[in-house]
Parts: C-alpha cells; structure tokens; sequence
C-alpha cells in the first residue's frame, strides 16, 4: 500500500516559502560582499566624491585650513575650452596609451610563443628575466631610459652620433613631443610586457595539441595557426589583457613626470595625469585639476564597462 501523504501545504504557504528563498538568493551574496564594499567605499568612493565636489569649487589653501567658494561647472567649462586640452593632453593621452598597448600586448604574445616553445630550463630562465623587468619599480625604470637617452653621453645618443644620425652635442631626445613620447612608450612597454607573457602563456597551456596537429596535417602553416586556432581558442585571455592594458596606461603618470619636461615645464608633453597633477600642486589651482582627474576618471569608467560587457557576452558566447 502507498505511504500516507503528509498534509498538502496551502498555495499561499508553497508561494510565501519560494520568495523567501528568493529573497536569500539574491541577498546572500551582497552580505558576503558587503564588508569588502564597504572598505572599496571608504578607500575608492569617499575620495572620488571629495574630488567631484572639490572640481565644483574655488579652493584657497590659508593658514590653518582653506576656504573653498563654489563655482558650480566653471573648472569643467574652462577645461573643456582649453585648446591645451584638445591640441596637447587628450592627444598625448589618447595615442601614447593605444600605442603602449600594442606594443605591450604584441611583444607579451611573442614572448609568450617563445615561453611555448622552450625547454623546461631555458623556460624558466627567460620567465625569471622578464620577471625582473616586471618587479623593477616605475621609477628605477623610468630613471634607467633617462640615462639611455641622456643628451651628450647617453648611451644611445653617443650610438646614434657615431654612425651619424646625430648629433650628441646639440640633440637633446626629451624637448620634442615624439621622441619624449617614444622614449616613454619603450618604457611602459618593458614594465608591462611580462604581465602579458605570463598570463598568454597559462592560457596557451590550456590549448589541446591535438589542435595544432590537426592543423598541420590540414597544412597550416604557424601563421594560419595561430589566427585560426590559438586567438580564438584563447580569445578571453586577450580581452583581458588589452583591457587591463588600457586602463594602466590611460593613467600613466610616473613614466611621464620623471622624464626631463615631464615635470610641467614642458607643455607640449603634458598628458591627463601629468596635467591634473601640475594644475592643483604646482599651480594651487585645485579645483582644475580635479576637474581634470574627473574627466580622467570618467574614460577610465567608460573603458571598464566596455570591458565587463565584453567579458559578459563573451560568456554568453561560450554558453
């Protein structure tokens, strides 16, 4: 004989009982995070309001405090009619950062291919050298690249001057926007690459070989290969890098400021966080450069949305 059933919950009971599990669904999550978003809040938020509401005014540092006279858009008004900003600092920024990341993520794949490649020994060889241009700080980097580049004595300068293309005694590689910015590339490139090796070459650790062999019975060549079996195999690993990419050097600061010029007496070298930086500590004029720090805050926004819908419909891809 069939067991006797328990008594039937009423639909109201069933029903009261699904959305309270709902409700913990949704909710169990942003408890667990909620004592890492308060932390972001007070670390990330707080500040990022301090400086909108700074950007909003006229701030005077005097003895004992500052007396701050709000100017509603004035800052943002002023800034976004500077011809400084369109001819010079959007420009630096904006070409400066796309060419660090190109330049970055394809030197970081090549290495990565090599890394494939290598034998157990020389593999870890090459991962410890490249990590050491990784671990390196900005300013040791940047101050290396100066000395390279120094004018007369430079080692690069007294090379080009020995086959002729210049002249050591007179060119000075730091005055004009594009060597400046060439130099300052080199440099961003070298401490950034490594990050991009590493992560490709896990991610080409995850590629079946079975696919490559498939391929060169096919008759693919390494080229062919490459584009039709590694990029698309490993497409999320290079969203994730170009991305991550852009916005580092979006905000480069250090390579820039420490460079001779780079400092504020050279304008035609300015990028966003250069400029932000001059405008509000060596200028006083605070409520620019927050404006400023804003206006770089916002592209930076704008990037990482584009790159969290990117990863998400990715995913949906994949699924």
């Amino acid at each position: 004989m069939p067991a006797p059933r328990g008594p039937r919950q009423p639909d109201g009971a069933a029903e009261s009982a699904r959305r309270r599990k709902k409700l913990i669904t949704l909710t169990r999550p942003w408890l667990l995070l909620a004592p890492s978003l308060v932390v972001l809040a007070g670390l990330l938020l707080w500040p990022l309001i301090q400086v909108g509401k700074l950007s909003l005014q006229d701030y005077k540092v005097k003895f004992g405090g500052g007396e701050a006279t709000f100017t509603g858009f004035d800052h943002y008004s002023d800034l976004l009619t500077s011809s400084l900003l369109w001819k010079t600092v959007l420009p630096n920024t904006v070409f400066f950062a796309f060419a660090c990341v190109g330049l970055t993520v394809a030197l970081g794949t090549l290495v990565a291919l090599l890394l494939n490649r290598l034998g157990t020994t020389w593999r870890m060889i090459c991962s410890i050298a490249i990590l050491a241009a990784w671990a390196m700080p900005a300013v040791t980097g940047t101050y290396v690249w100066i000395w390279l580049f120094q004018p007369q004595d430079g080692m690069v300068s007294q090379i080009a001057g020995s086959v002729g293309l210049i002249d050591p005694e007179t060119t000075n590689w730091f005055t004009e926007r594009v060597p400046f910015y060439a130099i300052a590339t080199l440099n961003v490139v070298h401490h950034g690459f490594p990050f991009v090796a590493i992560t490709v070459f896990a991610g080409l650790l995850t590629i079946p070989k079975e696919l490559y062999e498939a391929g060169e019975l096919d008759g693919a060549n390494a080229w062919q290969r490459f584009w039709n079996i590694t990029v698309p195999t490993i497409k999320p690993v290079f969203l994730v890098v170009t991305i991550l990419s852009t916005i580092w050097d979006f905000k480069v600061f250090t390579q820039v400021y420490l460079q001779p010029g780079g400092d504020g007496s050279n304008e035609e070298v300015y990028n966003l966080g250069v400029f932000s930086y001059i405008q509000a500590f060596a200028k006083n004029d605070y409520g620019t450069g927050a404006a400023a720090a804003v206006l770089l805050t916002v592209l930076l926004l704008i990037i990482t949305v584009v790159y969290i819908r990117t990863l998400f419909r990715q995913g949906e891809e994949d699924l």
